[in-house]
């Protein structure tokens, strides 16, 4: 995404100021694979771990390239996660759906709370037609769910038996942000 305004939010904590959002690239092709070949990752994931790097390459060339908004959670600026934002058109184009993965030796850190709030400041403003971002999350993932929380996100409630996920019928739960919720993140 050319033109994007992502920083850092300056926070108490020195690690998590070292949170930035970036495009991801072809060249971090090596850093990618780190978490996108983690079972541990892909649990909650609509993919399966990749099995292999020309996969991986394709994916990043043929749909993260092309996508109007998929950024690299960096740490330092090395890429250890991504987090995505996809706008629905016609009626529906208020709403946008975020969705975000980090390598497992970073959970509980406060990283994903961090590029989360990142691109709530950054996507309002960004694309001005957004209302809403919305967040799906499979009830048994406890640590996303916690994420959402902390960067301010209203939990709507269970959508029963939502989506397959891994050839199982699942429950998820609804998150929300609203364009006029920003300012008290």
């Amino acid at each position: 995404m050319e033109g994007n305004s992502c920083g850092v939010i300056e926070g108490k904590d020195e690690y998590l100021s070292r949170v930035s959002l970036r495009p991801l690239e072809l060249s971090d092709i090596d850093d990618f694979m780190v978490w996108a070949t983690d079972h541990k990752v892909a649990r909650f994931c609509t993919w399966e771990p990749y099995g292999s790097k020309e996969d991986a390459m394709n994916f990043i060339k043929d749909k993260v390239i092309p996508h109007p908004w998929f950024m690299a959670i960096c740490l330092n600026h090395q890429p250890i996660g991504a987090i995505s934002v996809t706008s629905n058109s016609g009626n529906d184009k208020c709403r946008g759906e975020l969705g975000y993965v980090l390598g497992s030796k970073y959970w509980g850190k406060g990283i994903a709370t961090q590029a989360v709030k990142l691109v709530a400041h950054t996507i309002f403003k960004e694309w001005p037609h957004l209302e809403r971002l919305e967040a799906l999350v499979d009830v048994e993932n406890e640590g996303s769910k916690r994420v959402l929380q902390k960067a301010g996100f209203k939990n709507e409630g269970v959508l029963r038996k939502y989506v397959i996920l891994k050839g199982k019928t699942r429950d998820m739960e609804m998150f929300s942000l609203l364009s006029t919720d920003v300012s008290q993140i």
